[in-house]
């Protein structure tokens, strides 16, 4: 057995993970049963080589996460959803991959729109002051971090979206007792740390952080050429938070701890304790994509493949 880095998110009333070959959902339904979906999946970067190059990587990897979160998101919430006749739910599985697409379309224009453009175009009548361009970039990139801060200790505070904190913490203390190398019990799951190094919290905080030195490069007062520089930047600055984050989750040293330190803190306002039950749910589906016995026997022995 080689030694793999599973991640996952929280769903509604669940958890996701992702393995080498496949992700696995599993929910608490309204009848307090869990059901555990498992999906064969190869990443792309595994199926295509010329995308498993460094930068590159981050970028395919952030576009499937995110096409895999939403899928799975709105599986789950199927779960709770009304019953439907047969017709409407024929005619809604036909159009789901296309909705889907549409769907997380959206989500990137307005999250572009918010996190990236927004910043932009506000720090952009500070010219209108000062003509350093360093002292607008900065005060760009600090509007994004409140503006990202702000809106993830708004949401924070729903009651829904609390619970899905919670199955989020279960997700992040599922994963760190597999690598510790414990047996995946409530007991073991629960002693361990709700936060993690490759969490997509820490990963986002990164991108807001690396924006800011990325777009000091753009030295130009013209809004629109500001605005557009943003947009055509973003897969770069994805692809070194992902390097950066990928470093920081596959090494224990001071370097990586000191530069994991803000996504780990930021972390500290999208995860909360779960309680027993969320911690079952992440267990099934930590199962549904790994061995975890095998793999625990691995880790305690330090016996994986090179």
């Amino acid at each position: 057995m080689k030694r793999v880095s599973i991640g996952g998110q929280a769903v509604l009333e669940g958890v996701m993970m992702k393995g080498p070959k496949s992700y696995a959902l599993a929910v608490r339904k309204p009848d307090k049963e869990i059901e555990v979906q498992v999906t064969p999946y190869v990443s792309m970067g595994e199926r295509h080589k010329s995308l498993s190059i460094p930068i590159l990587r981050g970028v395919v990897n952030f576009l499937e996460s995110l096409f895999i979160g939403m899928k799975t998101l709105m599986a789950s919430s199927e779960y709770f959803e009304e019953e439907e006749d047969t017709a409407d739910t024929k005619e809604k599985t036909g159009s789901n991959t296309g909705y889907l697409v549409l769907t997380l379309i959206i989500s990137l224009v307005i999250a572009i729109g918010v996190f990236m453009l927004l910043p932009a175009f506000v720090a952009n009548f500070l010219y209108k002051l000062t003509s350093s361009h360093l002292l607008v970039n900065t005060a760009e990139g600090i509007l994004r971090l409140l503006i990202f801060l702000g809106y993830v200790a708004l949401i924070s505070r729903m009651e829904d979206i609390k619970r899905t904190f919670m199955y989020h913490g279960a997700e992040h203390k599922s994963i760190n007792c597999l690598e510790a190398g414990d047996d995946l019990t409530v007991e073991n799951v629960r002693k361990h740390t709700r936060f993690h190094k490759r969490c997509g919290t820490s990963f986002v905080f990164i991108v807001m952080i690396i924006s800011i030195f990325v777009f000091m490069f753009v030295r130009t007062d013209i809004l629109w050429l500001r605005l557009l520089s943003r947009v055509l930047l973003i897969p770069l600055v994805a692809g070194i938070s992902y390097e950066f984050i990928r470093y920081a989750g596959l090494h224990r040293n001071k370097c990586s701890n000191v530069l994991s330190a803000p996504g780990l803190w930021v972390q500290r306002l999208t995860t909360k304790e779960p309680d027993d039950e969320m911690i079952e749910v992440a267990i099934k589906s930590v199962e549904g994509v790994i061995d975890w016995r095998e793999y625990v026997d691995h880790v305690r022995n330090n016996s994986f493949e090179a």
